[in-house]
C-alpha cells in the first residue's frame, strides 16, 4: 500500500515519514464513522464472557474480517494516501506549510485581498449585506421552490462576477522570482519563451508516457472506436462485465486502476464513488438536509454570485441548461459547508473572512465568509455541470462534487508551486508545445499570440463547457484514475497540434481564437494518445 503511494504521489517514504504517516492515518480513522464501528465491535468482543483477555486481539481481527470492516480500513488508508502531502521540516515556519516559495505565497495573499476588496465594494455599492436572515415568508418560498430555484433568483442586473479567468491569468503571468538572473545576462538559466516565468519542475514527454502507460495507442479504451485486434463492441461488453466485478469487490484501488482505460457509461457513477471513497449513508443525507436548512434560513451575498454565474454560463450552454435548478441544489448548500474548510490545510489559499455585523475591527468576531471559505468566480458552476449527467440523486451528486473540488478543482484557481497547481499546469502546457511544436509556438508568438492566453480558460474549467459533455466525462475519468490534473495541459497541447495547419495560416489573435473556438467535435482520448505516443506530424488535421 505504501509502495503504491510512492508511485502515485512521488513521495519517498523513509522510516520517519512512515511513522508520522501511520499515526496520522490511525488518528483519521479513529475520528471517522469507521472508527466508531470498529470500537463497537471491539467493545462487543470484550464484553463476551467466553473470551479470554489474551484472545481479545485475535477475536477482534477475526470479527473485523467477518464484518467486512477490514476492507473498509484498507480503503480508508488508500483514500488518505491519495491526498497525502509530507509535512515540511520541523524548522519551517507556519507560512511554509501553506506554500514554500515566498513570492508565490505573497502573490496568493494579495490575490485574496483583491477578491475580498471586490466583494466588499459590491456590498457597499449595492447596499447589500454579506448575510441576512430570511423572513418566514421567504423561507417558506425557498423551501417550496427548492427543486425549481431558477425561478426564484433575485434581480441580478447589478451584480458582477468577482473575477474571471483572464483576471487570474494576469496574476499568474506577473509571478516572477526576483532573484533569478534572466537570459539577457547570459546566465545558465533556461530561457522562457512563454509567459510563465516561474522556474518549476514539470514532467517531460517520457515521464508522461510512463505515467499514462495504460493510455498507449495500442490499447483499447472505453468510449473510443479503436482500430485494434479487439472489435469495439466486444471490448465494451467485456469492460462492462469486468466493471461489475470491480464494483462488487469494493476495493478503491482496484476501481481506480480499472478506470485508467475509461469507465463504461452505465457504471461510471459507482466507479467514481469508489475511487473517491463516497458512501452515502443516513447520516450524510441528514447532513445535506441540514445544509439545505441553512440555505432556507439565511440569504448570503455569494448566493447572488452563484445565481449570476449559473445564468451566464451553464444556463446559456446547450448541453447543461436543463440542469440549472439541479446545480443550485448543489452550490448553495456547498457555500454553507464548513467541512470544505479542511482542504485549506493542504492549499496555498486561506479561507475568506469577515466581521460579524456591528463588530468591525474586533478580531475575535471574525468569521469565515462564506462558511466554506470559497468565493465563487465566473465559471465556477461548470465544475458541477458535467456531473449532472452522472448522478440523478442530488445528495450523492453533492458529496461527489465536494470530494472532487477539495481533491482536485481547488488547485485550478489558487496560486501555488504544487505539481498539480494551475501554475505548474500552465508551465507544462507551454513546455509541451514549445518542445513538440516549436514552429507553431514561434509562429503564434511572432504575431503576438501567446497560446496560453487561449488555453487558460480550458485549464481553469477542466475543459467543462468547451468539450462535448461525454468527452469531458472521459477526460475526468482519467483525472480520477491517474489521480492527477496533468492530463489537462497534455490535452490542451494536443488540441493546438491538431489544429496546427489552420493555426499556421492565422495572423491575428482573433483569427487564432476562431480556429480554436469550437471543440465540440474533438475526441479526447485519441488526441491524448497521439500527443504522447506518436510524432507531432501525425496530429495535423
Amino acid at each position: 500500500m505504501f509502495a503504491m503511494a510512492v508511485n502515485t504521489n512521488g513521495v519517498v517514504l523513509n522510516d520517519e515519514i512512515l511513522d508520522a504517516l501511520s499515526q496520522e492515518i490511525v488518528g483519521s480513522i479513529q475520528r471517522s464513522m469507521l472508527g466508531f464501528h470498529i470500537r463497537k465491535i471491539a467493545e462487543a468482543e470484550v464484553a463476551k464472557s467466553n473470551v479470554k483477555l489474551t484472545d481479545v486481539r485475535h477475536w477482534i481481527i477475526q470479527n473485523l474480517s467477518k464484518s467486512g470492516l477490514n476492507k473498509r480500513i484498507q480503503n480508508a488508508v488508500y483514500q488518505y494516501l491519495q491526498t497525502y502531502t509530507p509535512r515540511p521540516p520541523r524548522s519551517a515556519g507556519p507560512e511554509y506549510v501553506k506554500e514554500p516559495i515566498s513570492y508565490i505565497r505573497r502573490a496568493q495573499a494579495n490575490w485574496e485581498k483583491r477578491i475580498l476588496k471586490s466583494m466588499n465594494s459590491m456590498c457597499t455599492e449595492l447596499s447589500v449585506p454579506l448575510a441576512r436572515k430570511r423572513l418566514e415568508k421567504e423561507q417558506r418560498e425557498v423551501m417550496s421552490k427548492w427543486t425549481e430555484l431558477g425561478t426564484n433568483e433575485p434581480d441580478l442586473s447589478k451584480f458582477r462576477p468577482v473575477y474571471a479567468a483572464k483576471d487570474f491569468l494576469d496574476v499568474i503571468v506577473s509571478l516572477k522570482n526576483t532573484n533569478q538572473i534572466n537570459c539577457a545576462d547570459n546566465s545558465v538559466f533556461s530561457c522562457y519563451w512563454g509567459i510563465i516565468q516561474v522556474p518549476l519542475k514539470v514532467k517531460d514527454i517520457h515521464e508522461l508516457q510512463i505515467q499514462f502507460a495504460e493510455m498507449s495507442i495500442n490499447q483499447s479504451q472505453t468510449g473510443v472506436d479503436d482500430a485494434t485486434d479487439i472489435p469495439a463492441d466486444l471490448f465494451d461488453h467485456e469492460r462492462s462485465k469486468l466493471a461489475v466485478s470491480v464494483i462488487h469487490a469494493h476495493q478503491h484501488a482496484l476501481a481506480q486502476e480499472f478506470s485508467k482505460k475509461g469507465c463504461p457509461l452505465s457504471y461510471r457513477s459507482a466507479l467514481w464513488c469508489q475511487i473517491l471513497g463516497i458512501e452515502v449513508e443516513d447520516i450524510d443525507i441528514l447532513y445535506y438536509e441540514e445544509l439545505k436548512t441553512y440555505v432556507v434560513q439565511h440569504d448570503l451575498l455569494v448566493d447572488n454570485l452563484v445565481y449570476k454565474d449559473v445564468k451566464l454560463t451553464t444556463a446559456n450552454d446547450d448541453q447543461y441548461f436543463v440542469f440549472e435548478d439541479y446545480i443550485y441544489q448543489i452550490l448553495l448548500p456547498f457555500s454553507r459547508d464548513t467541512i470544505v474548510l479542511q482542504h485549506f490545510a493542504r492549499s496555498s489559499a486561506s479561507p475568506a473572512k469577515s466581521f460579524i455585523r456591528g463588530k468591525f475591527g474586533a478580531e475575535e468576531f471574525m468569521v469565515y465568509y462564506p462558511p466554506n471559505g470559497i468565493i465563487p468566480f465566473h465559471g465556477f458552476s461548470m465544475y458541477v455541470a458535467p456531473l449532472c449527467y452522472v448522478y440523478n440523486d442530488p445528495v450523492v451528486l453533492y458529496f461527489v462534487f465536494r470530494e472532487m473540488y477539495t481533491r482536485y478543482f481547488f488547485r485550478l484557481h489558487t496560486l501555488s508551486s504544487h505539481p498539480q497547481g494551475i501554475v505548474s499546469l500552465c508551465l507544462l502546457f507551454e513546455t509541451l508545445l514549445q518542445t513538440h511544436e516549436p514552429q507553431l509556438f514561434m509562429h503564434l508568438k511572432s504575431i503576438g499570440v501567446q497560446p496560453l492566453k487561449i488555453a487558460f480558460k480550458w485549464l481553469i474549467r477542466a475543459f467543462s463547457g468547451y468539450l462535448a459533455s461525454e468527452q469531458v466525462l472521459l477526460l475526468w475519468d482519467r483525472i480520477l484514475a491517474y489521480n492527477t490534473l496533468e492530463v489537462l495541459p497534455v490535452l490542451a497541447a494536443a488540441i493546438f497540434s491538431f489544429r496546427k495547419t489552420n493555426l499556421m495560416q492565422v495572423q491575428t489573435l482573433n483569427a487564432a481564437e476562431a480556429v480554436l473556438v469550437d471543440l465540440l467535435t474533438l475526441q479526447v482520448v485519441p488526441l491524448i494518445q497521439l500527443t504522447l505516443y506518436t510524432q507531432p506530424s501525425k496530429l495535423i488535421n
